[in-house]
């Protein structure tokens, strides 16, 4: 898998730099302005082809892959011949400018939206959002959730799997952190409500929303088996020994190596019973587990590894989704406006403190997940594609100078005017520019830094 991180990773931001420049190019193509040059990648140009138009537009791949831009026709960068001037970017009209601003990230979220509905028509299978295993004295339990419930609705919004699930309980999260849930049980609906008064920023942190509320989720069913038990680990002092498999921690039993994870995890300090199977006798371990700290949390560790047999799903947990090319249209605008709500409304909550700053990923993590999406097939490699080109699409409408949303505001500036914005008033905003986006990727890389040495 980690071969396919770099050339995934350059595939993914190739096809997505080339989806969004080129609604910059069509739309200024359609409207009149000349287009000198179209860039994937910035720097030397590595492959160069002339137009046979007569503008002669330049295509080219340049030498650094991250990124892109169509270079127009603008006298604020040089000479331009009498007969061309009316071609020049700045001799536009103002909403000529701004729809060619607009198409890029328009491009991406149009994008997204075909995406979406290609999964749709070729069918998508999803896990429903049915409870696993549930921590005693947490907000879940408190609340009455019990191994097997499936949730069918969190507040208002109907859940049909995990990932809808998940985006549902972020939503839901408010200053009060009362979450309403509706869950079906035995064959009927109840009504729940979860009640969080412990530090929900930083549940929201990635990995940490479900092990927060106290729950994880049904997932495959499988052998765990004991890989190594390296010498003078917790795990070797209390007698547990390489090829055993893992039966049942303090009675409950284990469906699964996450779920014996989660377990020991959850017990730092304490001592846990642990039955195994080893040369066909049923034996039960009692294990100390130490406490350690990962990421500034406290868990329980043996320091042992695992490994799975062969993965199963328990009857009707897995459902595949499938629909026809009209449904589908419909299923890839609405879920393109759903993500694109969710990434306006995750990056207000971080500005306002409520959503931690880790969700931020860069360029390390986005490979990786480019890495593992284009490792499971092509139809998770779809699916990072649209959700990174909503991502893409919608930072790029942020009004930050340097930002597409940026050099929107500067036209509009103009047109409410009625003259362009003072050049010194444009070159402090390109400054705050910089210096954001030079703080917004600080961030992001030390966050991927940060995660990869955790």
């Amino acid at each position: 898998m980690k071969m396919l991180i770099v050339p995934a990773f350059l595939l993914a931001i190739g096809i997505l730099v080339a989806v969004h420049e080129f609604g910059h190019y069509w739309v200024a193509k359609k409207l009149g302005f000349k287009v000198l040059r179209f860039s994937i990648g910035f720097g030397k140009p590595l492959l160069m082809r002339v137009g046979k138009d007569p503008d002669r537009t330049e295509y080219c791949v340049a030498a650094i892959p991250l990124g892109g831009y169509v270079k127009l026709l603008d006298e604020r960068e040089g000479e331009v011949d009498a007969a061309e001037l009316h071609r020049s970017f700045t001799r536009r009209p103002v909403l000529h400018r701004i729809a060619v601003l607009l198409a890029g990230p328009a491009m991406n979220l149009l994008f997204a939206a075909f995406l979406y509905a290609i999964l749709a028509m070729i069918g998508t299978e999803v896990v429903k959002p049915v409870i696993g295993q549930v921590r005693l004295d947490s907000p879940a339990a408190a609340a009455g959730l019990q191994r097997g419930d499936q949730i069918m609705r969190v507040g208002d919004r109907t859940v049909d799997d995990t990932e809808e699930l998940q985006i549902a309980l972020i939503r839901q999260f408010t200053d009060d952190g009362v979450i309403p849930l509706r869950v079906r049980r035995n064959g009927g609906e109840r009504s729940l409500t979860l009640k969080v008064d412990q530090d929900r920023r930083a549940m929201t942190e990635p990995g940490k929303l479900l092990p927060g509320l106290g729950f994880d989720l049904a997932a495959w069913n499988s052998d765990t088996l004991i890989a190594e038990v390296p010498s003078g680990s917790a795990g070797d002092r209390s007698g547990l020994r390489a090829a055993d498999r893992v039966l049942a921690v303090d009675g409950r039993p284990i469906v699964n190596g996450g779920e014996f994870v989660t377990l020991v995890n959850a017990a730092p300090g304490r001592d846990i019973s642990i039955e195994v199977e080893r040369a066909g006798q049923r034996l039960r371990i009692v294990a100390a587990v130490p406490a350690v700290t990962d990421q500034g949390r406290t868990i329980g560790r043996l320091g042992i590894s695992l490994r799975e047999g062969p993965r199963s799903y328990p009857p009707g947990l897995l459902e595949t989704h499938r629909s026809g090319p009209i449904a589908a249209v419909g299923i890839g605008v609405a879920k393109t406006w759903e993500m694109s709500a969710l990434t306006v409304q995750m990056l207000w909550r971080i500005v306002t403190g409520q959503v931690s700053a880790k969700n931020i990923s860069g360029p390390l993590s986005i490979a990786e997940f480019a890495g593992i999406s284009a490792y499971l097939g092509i139809t998770a490699f779809l699916a990072f594609l649209a959700i990174i080109s909503v991502s893409l699409g919608v930072l790029n409408l942020m009004p930050v100078p340097l930002l597409d949303g940026g050099q929107v505001v500067y036209q509009v500036v103009e047109a409410v005017k009625g003259t362009p914005l003072s050049e010194r008033a444009q070159m402090f905003g390109q400054q705050v520019g910089i210096a954001l986006l030079v703080v917004l990727m600080s961030l992001a890389f030390y966050n991927d830094i940060s995660r990869h040495l955790n």
